[in-house]
């Protein structure tokens, strides 16, 4: 039997059932999934060293355990010494086993380690079932070692889902145990 990681077998066992019935769909073709993640690290400094990009490749690879390819400028802007082509960010996208592995280290293991957390926010949500979430460091995840860190990088985090409204995907994200905060606690 091939091997099926734990949160793909929960969305077919648990999660299906639990949205079909919350929101009534008639076929469970209907209910929302997870496509694909995709994963951007923008990289500013990389137009005057060089060995950032690579580093930063590096690093994305090992997070994820994909190769991740270098996002190159699209044109020339001569306030920040870019030209067309230069690489200036890594962007890995995770599809099938590859995403629901990176999912499950991102809730179990990364999310927990950031400073001070109390959840992550539910304004990421583009309105049509996107939800983008920002990291700001790298060092969250247990894969990278920090003496061997020469620049502290965020990340950009995208999940792309079939939901058609965003209620449809805030459902399916907490369902797999994204930690959203919860609204009633939140006053500022």
């Amino acid at each position: 039997m091939a091997y099926v990681p734990r949160l793909k077998s929960k969305y077919n066992e648990e999660i299906v059932t639990a949205l079909k019935d919350k929101f009534q769909y008639k076929s469970v073709m209907q209910v929302p999934r997870l496509q694909k993640i995709a994963i951007n690290q923008g990289v500013g400094a990389a137009s005057t060293d060089k060995k950032l990009i690579d580093t930063a490749i590096n690093e994305m690879t090992t997070i994820t355990g994909q190769k991740a390819i270098p996002a190159k400028s699209k044109k020339d802007i001569s306030n920040f010494k870019l030209r067309k082509g230069m690489p200036i960010g890594v962007r890995v996208t995770l599809r099938d086993n590859n995403m629901y592995e990176f999912l499950d280290r991102l809730i179990a293991v990364a999310l927990p380690r950031i400073r001070d957390f109390k959840g992550i926010n539910d304004k990421g949500f583009d309105g049509r079932g996107n939800y983008t979430l920002g990291v700001t460091e790298q060092i969250i995840f247990p894969e990278i070692n920090i003496d061997q860190i020469n620049k502290i990088m965020g990340m950009d985090i995208t999940f792309v889902t079939t939901a058609k409204t965003d209620v449809e995907a805030l459902e399916l994200l907490k369902q797999f145990g994204l930690p959203f905060k919860n609204q009633n606690t939140n006053n500022q």
